[in-house]
């Protein structure tokens, strides 16, 4: 069964509705079948607890997503399991208590899921599995270790996040004229079309040998080739002559190739179309597959789009920088007017390791 859209594994990484419900799935087994153990708290965020439990939960979820089937109830001395949990507990600390606090700071500005929203969700999933009643649907739950409840309150913490992020961060940012010049100034060449050609080519193939080229028959190769150029040269058609007598796949196509970028040829290719005007025919030129000659059928220059086409790609652009730009500000408002009261010193130590990871990558992106 599928979750419903698309839903976060962690702050700032979503994922699909396939991956998203088997997360969930997955972290909400782990707590039924520890649920017998008594909780011990790691941290208090906002007098929120956060427990060994979701912990390990999220933990099996992540590894299980990679595709690593660890135990966590193994020797705890295990290296590999050491080294899997050394990778990605930081990071999920982090997202772990970022997600508690916009959670939080929605809930306190009011958003809820409203029954209608639940309601439509749920019918997303029925509808994406083909589940037709409301008995097959809680036998689906039922067999993934969850309640309606259980749904219910994932649901509405995907839709709380979502709307402080847009509407207290996403929404906030905008593209001025100004920022837009600059960008479409500084990056020319991501709104410029390469030049680009269309040839025509007739080819008089050499068979290949273990033993090499047969001078015989590249000798013949050539004449054929030069004589069908010069027949060319008296006023027959390239494609004529291409259709009747290339050994070119394009023969099909009276020798029509392309359009192709110059971008894209060879160098010794690109050298010879350099030399021709439109409607040009090249000397007769040796290569892999024989001898070839090729007709320069048109020509198209490089293009620059203008900066008003280029508008609405240019705000795309700088629009996802600057929204990671003022959410990851946004977190480290929320984080700095937090109490967050640590329970274990270990799992503080994974989250500060997690907080320097982020920041030096931020730094890394300039």
């Amino acid at each position: 069964m599928k979750n419903y859209k698309t839903c976060r594994l962690a702050v700032g990484r979503v994922v699909g509705p396939a991956a998203c419900l088997v997360v969930t799935m997955l972290a909400l087994a782990v707590v039924s079948l520890r649920a017998e153990i008594i909780e011990q708290v790691l941290v208090k965020v906002n007098g929120e607890i956060f427990t060994k439990t979701e912990l390990e939960a999220r933990q099996v979820a992540i590894l299980r997503q990679k595709g690593q089937q660890i135990d966590l109830k193994a020797d705890p001395s295990n290296a590999q399991l050491r080294r899997a949990l050394d990778d990605i507990t930081p990071q999920l600390m982090v997202d772990a208590i970022d997600e508690m606090l916009i959670v939080q700071r929605g809930k306190e500005l009011g958003y809820k899921l409203s029954d209608e929203q639940f309601k439509t969700a749920v019918d997303s999933i029925k509808k994406e599995n083909k589940i037709e009643t409301d008995d097959q649907f809680n036998a689906a739950l039922k067999q993934e270790n969850m309640t309606m409840e259980d749904l219910r309150r994932n649901f509405e913490r995907q839709m709380i996040m979502s709307r402080v992020e847009q509407n207290e961060v996403f929404g906030k940012v905008g593209v001025s004229e100004e920022e837009a010049r600059a960008y479409y100034d500084a990056h020319q060449n991501e709104f410029t079309t390469p030049p680009s050609v269309t040839l025509r080519e007739i080819l008089a193939s050499v068979p290949s040998a273990a033993k090499g080229v047969n001078v015989a028959e590249d000798d013949a190769a050539k004449d054929r080739a030069e004589k069908l150029r010069a027949r060319i040269l008296a006023g027959e058609g390239f494609d004529t002559i291409a259709s009747a007598v290339s050994e070119a796949p394009s023969k099909a196509n009276g020798g029509l190739i392309g359009p192709l970028s110059m971008n894209d040829l060879s160098p010794d290719l690109r050298k010879i179309i350099e030399g021709l005007k439109v409607g040009g025919v090249s000397e007769v030129v040796r290569t892999t597959r024989g001898y070839q000659i090729f007709k320069l059928e048109s020509s198209t220059p490089a293009q620059t789009m203008p900066f008003d086409q280029a508008r609405e790609k240019i705000s795309d652009q700088v629009v996802t920088g600057k929204r990671q730009e003022e959410f990851e500000k946004f977190k480290e408002k929320l984080r700095a007017q937090a109490i967050i009261e640590w329970k274990n010193e270990d799992v503080k130590k994974a989250y500060e390791a997690g907080l320097k990871a982020a920041a030096t990558a931020a730094e890394a992106r300039g």
